[in-house]
């Protein structure tokens, strides 16, 4: 049976694209159907008609408004046949959106599994994303062999919103890392250190990191189509503050990496990927 799939941006289509190089049919719904329209895979017209041919459908969208759309929207999922099917969704949703997402799909029997995804569109060609999964046990152990085709690392935290908010706190890593890479390669450039130099040196020194190995590229060419955009990482640490202010807990470090990335959005470079931050210590 193939496996459905909603939602195509950078991320789902190389997802997508792994699915596919290991041997899996998709079926595919994209709100956009002209950005799919010329993707090699059968395509729905509703995310019903996924489900209709599906038992197992992943979503990979922005945020919760949009998962909470295709669930509950015109021709969404959930009904009388989303019965014995499972869910698989790779959004990093609001951690207490999430909660509604699990009850609506296990109240009508169906299998819901929080699954957001840690890594970008490189990574998820070749099979190595990270994965952190909330939901029943027997659920995470029957689609394990499927999330082992798209992740090198795959780890389980059976409360719900326990994967959710694992995500938002691995992205105040992420955010704060990727700032301070570009603070310093533009510092290191105003210096009159070639860039190049100065990454490769960042990369055997203190600057040693995945965000850096797979950034390198990006900021000497100043290539900055997306990834990973300045919208989804300004979402998140905004997320996390809410988080934060939830557990009555303050939150040093995210502060000023969520103004930098909301300073990107705000200059229209929202889609950008966000490693453009560098842009703004750029002399």
């Amino acid at each position: 049976m193939p496996i459905g799939f909603i939602g195509l941006g950078n991320l789902g289509q190389a997802i997508c694209k792994r699915l596919s190089d290991v041997g899996e049919t998709l079926v595919v719904y994209n709100r956009n159907k002209e950005k799919i329209k010329d993707l090699p895979y059968e395509k729905a017209d509703t995310p019903r008609d996924v489900l209709l041919k599906c038992d197992i459908v992943f979503m990979c969208l922005f945020d919760s408004n949009a998962v909470s759309h295709i669930l509950s929207g015109e021709n969404g999922l959930l009904g009388e046949i989303i019965e014995g099917k499972t869910i698989i969704d790779l959004t990093t949703n609001h951690y207490e959106d999430v909660l509604k997402f699990h009850d609506a799909v296990n109240s009508m029997n169906g299998n819901y599994l929080e699954n957001p995804v840690f890594g970008s569109v490189a990574p998820a060609l070749k099979g190595e994303l990270t994965v952190v999964s909330s939901g029943k046990t027997e659920v995470f152990e029957a689609v394990k062999p499927l999330l082992e085709k798209i992740a090198k690392e795959i780890f389980h935290l059976e409360i719900p919103a326990s994967a959710t908010k694992m995500k938002l706190i691995n992205n105040l890593c992420l955010g704060s890392f990727m700032a301070t890479l570009a603070e310093c390669t533009a510092l290191a450039e105003n210096c009159n250190i070639d860039k190049t130099k100065a990454l490769e040196i960042l990369g055997v020194g203190g600057g040693q990191s995945l965000v850096l190995k797979a950034k390198t590229q990006k900021l000497i060419d100043e290539d900055f189509s997306a990834h990973f955009s300045n919208n989804a990482i300004n979402k998140d640490l905004h997320l996390l503050q809410d988080l934060a202010y939830n557990l009555k807990l303050p939150l040093y470090s995210a502060c000023v990496p969520k103004e930098l990335f909301s300073k990107m959005k705000m200059m229209g470079k929202g889609e950008e990927d966000f490693s453009s931050i560098y842009q703004l210590f750029k002399k």
